[in-house]
């Protein structure tokens, strides 16, 4: 079905599920401690046995591949002590090839974070964190269930400022009753530690959260459109570059491993409820892993890990190429396409025109992006490349 010329770059994701609490805005698959599936305790050491026999048996789809970026998701993953990171990297690097200078990141909670334990883990191998910051106010952090304070906060950002070259800043806007003052406010401070990398979300209520239950009072759609336009000028001006919907970055610094993602590179995921994307020669090919952390380490190692596995269609690629490569400003260039997907680009140039036409894409010499205005309405940009649904006969 699908003719490639070559594999593309390969990464790792490792999903550690676990968290003090859960948020109320989230929507990942994570776990309390405290909750039916843990009996209260962490299982460090149990849990890591899982995960590299979970790798173990995947091996047969990257025989020979190359893993250029690992990144430690969660969850919150700094809940683990680096010496089980550690010792989760000293079986990864022998169970695969890891690139020299592979970027290797940890998400990291200020609540369960202080200059020490940075320090170990840059010991044990990371070299990129990802701190959950997501505000600096202590009433903003409370109404998002935060367990750490704007003081955590401020000490998380320093320490990881001092230890590493390579780190990002998670923040949000549109909180309960923050106005664009408090949103400038946060931003403001997070500039003060100079980070290579910043990720600014805006709160979305999804389904299946707390919030999405019980919503909170947010800000209104126009003073939130004002409050994001006035936070990307003043990025702008700092020095961040734009380079996906929710990423700005210094030169050089872009995440690696998310870039992989949005050029619809393949990743192998392992852990409870990871997914992964495997190109194979004609085919690509999505795993899911089993959710529930219980059942994943009674089962990781065998086949009944596997929650799903399904070959896509032509129509799933192109989609699901679209719904990441149409992310970067940059866009991308239709060999591009042709190079990850195995397709001519003949195969969206319906819907592609269709997108010109109504001003959300750009396509000219230099490839094809989205619009100013197809950035800001991507949903409906991306809703065009989905699958047609089969009509009932």
């Amino acid at each position: 079905m699908f003719a490639f010329i070559a594999l593309p770059p390969l990464s790792l994701y490792v999903h550690l599920p676990w968290c003090v609490r859960k948020c109320p805005y989230c929507d990942f698959n994570s776990h309390e401690i405290g909750n039916k599936n843990t009996g209260g305790t962490l299982p460090e050491a149990d849990y890591i046995d899982a995960l590299l026999r979970d790798l173990t048996h995947d091996l047969p789809y990257v025989w020979g591949r190359r893993v250029e970026t690992v990144y430690f998701g969660g969850g919150t993953p700094s809940l683990f002590s680096p010496a089980g990171i550690e010792r989760l990297l000293a079986g990864i690097r022998a169970l695969v090839l890891l690139a020299p200078g592979a970027e290797i990141t940890l998400e990291a909670n200020p609540g369960v974070a202080e200059y020490g334990r940075f320090a170990d883990f840059r010991a044990a191998g990371i070299n990129r964190v990802s701190l959950g910051i997501q505000s600096f106010d202590d009433q903003k952090l409370r109404a998002l269930g935060r367990i750490h304070g704007g003081k955590e906060a401020l000490a998380a950002a320093a320490a990881a400022a001092e230890l590493f070259d390579n780190f990002n800043l998670d923040l949000m806007f549109g909180l309960p009753g923050q106005d664009e003052d408090a949103a400038h406010a946060d931003l403001a401070t997070a500039l003060t530690f100079n980070p290579p990398h910043l990720s600014l979300y805006q709160l979305t209520l999804e389904p299946n959260t707390a919030f999405y239950q019980q919503p909170p009072v947010l800000p209104g759609e126009d003073a939130i459109a004002t409050m994001q336009d006035a936070l990307q000028a003043r990025l702008a001006e700092a020095g961040l570059r734009q380079y996906e919907v929710s990423a700005y970055a210094r030169a050089g610094h872009a995440s690696r491993h998310n870039l992989n993602y949005w050029r619809f590179g393949d990743y192998l995921g392992i852990g409870a409820g990871a997914h992964g994307k495997l190109t194979q020669h004609d085919r690509i090919v999505r795993l899911a892993k089993a959710r529930q952390p219980k059942r994943y380490m009674e089962t990781a190692g065998t086949g009944a890990a596997i929650d799903e596995q399904r070959a896509l269609t032509r129509d799933d690629a192109v989609f699901e190429f679209m719904l990441n490569a149409l992310r970067l400003h940059e866009g991308f260039e239709p060999t591009l396409f042709t190079d990850r997907t195995g397709l001519s680009l003949a195969a969206a140039e319906p819907v592609l025109q269709r997108a010109q036409a109504q001003g959300l894409i750009e396509w000219n010499a230099r490839g094809i992006r989205p619009t100013a205005h197809g950035r800001r309405y991507l949903n409906d940009t991306i809703a065009l490349f989905l699958p047609a649904t089969p009509q009932p006969a």
